[in-house]
């Protein structure tokens, strides 16, 4: 007679599938991080143009602050770190769009394609890398300008606003200009297409108060998302941490974000459907 055999205890254990994708979503992001530490040539312009721009218009605007309806800041420098900021973030999550079209063009894309991995990590990995180097852009900017008076009312608190802020931004330019990348397969069309996306910062109240502007140029500023999410992450640097402050630093990258995610995922499905 046969003794029954004892039931092994049940544990609970994470899913094997739900383990592998974590795992290629994390190694890709790994690689799209490695690949911009691996090419300063394409970091350092993302990193010293903005600084460049920002001492620029610290210079020849100095006195602009004594304009009428110019916010109370004590220099114009403070003023200038947010469009700063954004204007990094452009160039930075642009580099990480050409990489991908630069993954297609060469034929990886299709090989990660042919291998086991999963569709959504592929994008989803280039979009972390240049999420985390959105917020290393806001952090180095911050600390290479207070030595030369910058000041943030909005203290550690701020700093930390400001760094999310930069963070869902990278993660809303990178995901549209993912999106220009698998529509087009191109490197070349992808560094095209982001001449737009400074016309939109020019078009906005990065360098000067909506409250000065007149005109189409103020009519155009008034309704460029770009000008809210710029005096959003001001004003933690000008009046301190506010639930309005962050609403608009947060919120309208947020909803950016949203949007770009979705245009992207559109345009993998559509790729993927052509392969």
């Amino acid at each position: 007679m046969t003794s029954p055999v004892a039931a092994a205890p049940l544990t609970p254990t994470r899913a094997p599938a739900q383990t592998s994708v974590i795992a290629q979503t994390w190694a890709l992001s790994v690689r799209s991080i490695q690949s911009l530490l691996r090419q300063p040539s394409l970091v350092i312009p993302s990193l010293i143009f903005p600084l460049f721009f920002a001492a620029l218009g610290t210079s020849s605007f100095s006195r602009a602050i004594e304009l009428p309806g110019f916010p109370a800041v004590d220099s114009y420098l403070d003023f200038a770190l947010a469009g700063a900021i954004v204007q990094g973030i452009l160039f930075g999550s642009t580099t990480g769009a050409t990489a991908l079209a630069t993954d297609i063009e060469n034929g990886f894309f299709d090989r990660l394609l042919a291998s086991p991995s999963t569709r959504t990590g592929i994008i989803v990995g280039r979009m972390a890398g240049g999420m985390a180097y959105g917020a290393f852009q806001t952090l180095f900017f911050v600390l290479v300008l207070l030595p030369f008076g910058l000041t943030i009312k909005g203290g550690v608190g701020g700093v930390i606003g400001l760094m999310v802020s930069g963070t869902i931004l990278a993660l809303a330019i990178g995901a549209l200009m993912s999106a220009m990348a698998l529509i087009t397969g191109s490197s070349e069309a992808v560094q095209g297409a982001f001449p737009l996306l400074f016309i939109a910062l020019f078009f906005s109240s990065a360098f000067f108060p909506r409250e000065t502007m007149s005109g189409i140029y103020g009519t155009l500023a008034d309704l460029n998302p770009v000008s809210h999410l710029v005096e959003g992450m001001r004003d933690l640097v000008i009046e301190g941490v506010s639930a309005s402050a962050l609403a608009r630093a947060i919120l309208v990258p947020g909803v950016l974000a949203v949007i770009s995610i979705a245009v992207s995922l559109r345009a993998l499905r559509h790729r993927l459907s052509a392969s």
